[in-house]
């Protein structure tokens, strides 16, 4: 009986002293969960929710054999990309995606970084756009409290965000014989007018890379027709599947000149956005042809260009061969004709 008290005793301790060595641990989880809401630094967990919830959109292949970089501007008062930009003020959860890129970089669960004058995006850490250098710059309206910047939603300025930058990359990837073409940076355009014009300038805002978004435009929905108002997608689902309609305005090249830099006017302009966009078709439409050697096509195009193509000679050949065959029989065939002299080529 004694034997047995001493191990109900012995069980007690053990368990008292252990709930007293777990009590600090447990305090102090919850001081560090205070101090992400204070500092407003995001939630690794709650982030690895987010992530499982909605996961990310499939990352460009760093080595691929054929690449082609493009840079488009989406109107947003074009009745295919509205869905983009309204509503202009928060209802619900129903946000535009400006606003919602403006809540994300305030909570800090977003990176964005500064757009520089050649508009080439530059995501070095150097680069990095804080969100109060934003407002500063753009004189948008805040409040400071202790740590935290407080915007009100009538002052976030979605209403001047009438066009976004896009970055898209179309690619072959040879290990999954698959030609994909996919938004990799975005950037917000605020048409502002000032005191010295009449008409808007255009404010590039700031990059944003597209695979640190997509998992939190996938948990936001947009109405994709005015017909059927129960028609919607997300707007992960809306960039990744490219229902924006968008105009080339450059592409990556070895002079990093836009369009307008080398198309001085808007007939020579639309006329090489019409010609990238038949390339980028054409390839496409070539891949299920035959397989593809960028370098192989890049020679092709331009022995077609020099020398014509082999039907084109073949044919020629043909009819030259018809023309002498035609000769011979109005001048009474080969019976009639003199002899046939041979030379031969000889290497001296």
């Amino acid at each position: 009986m004694k034997y047995l008290k001493y191990i109900l005793m012995s069980v007690c301790v053990s368990f008292t002293l252990t709930t007293l060595q777990a009590q600090p641990l447990k305090s102090r989880v919850q001081k560090s969960k205070a101090t992400t809401a204070k500092t407003g630094q995001k939630s690794t967990a709650a982030y690895s929710r987010a992530e499982l919830m909605f996961p990310k959109s499939v990352e460009v292949p760093a080595e691929v054999v054929w690449r082609r970089d493009i840079y488009r501007t989406i109107d947003l008062t074009d009745g295919g990309n509205a869905a983009l930009y309204y509503p202009l003020t928060p209802q619900g959860n129903q946000v535009n995606l400006f606003t919602l890129l403006f809540q994300l970089i305030n909570q800090g669960k977003i990176a964005v970084y500064r757009y520089n004058t050649d508009g080439l995006e530059n995501f070095d850490k150097d680069n990095r756009m804080h969100f109060k250098e934003m407002l500063d710059r753009y004189n948008i309206p805040y409040e400071v409290a202790g740590n935290t910047i407080r915007v009100d939603n009538i002052d976030i300025p979605s209403n001047e965000v009438l066009s976004y930058y896009v970055k898209e990359s179309s690619y072959y990837d040879q290990n999954t014989a698959t030609y994909n073409s996919r938004v990799t940076a975005l950037c917000p355009v605020l048409h502002r007018a000032d005191e010295f014009s009449v008409d808007a300038v255009k404010y590039p805002l700031f990059w944003v890379k597209y695979d640190e978004i997509a998992t939190y435009l996938a948990g936001h929905d947009l109405m994709t027709s005015d017909l059927n108002n129960a028609a919607r997608m997300s707007m992960a689902d809306f960039f990744d599947t490219n229902k924006y309609k968008g105009k080339i305005y450059m592409t990556t090249n070895m002079q990093g000149k836009t369009l307008q830099e080398y198309c001085p006017t808007d007939s020579l302009l639309s006329k090489e956005q019409d010609r990238i966009e038949k390339e980028m078709k054409d390839f496409e439409s070539h891949i299920w042809q035959e397989p593809v050697d960028s370098v192989e096509l890049a020679k092709q195009d331009s022995i077609n260009a020099a020398m014509g193509s082999k039907k084109a000679k073949k044919a020629a050949r043909a009819a030259r061969k018809n023309a002498s065959k035609s000769s011979n029989s109005k001048s009474g065939g080969s019976a009639s004709s003199g002899p046939r002299v041979s030379v031969r080529r000889q290497r001296h």
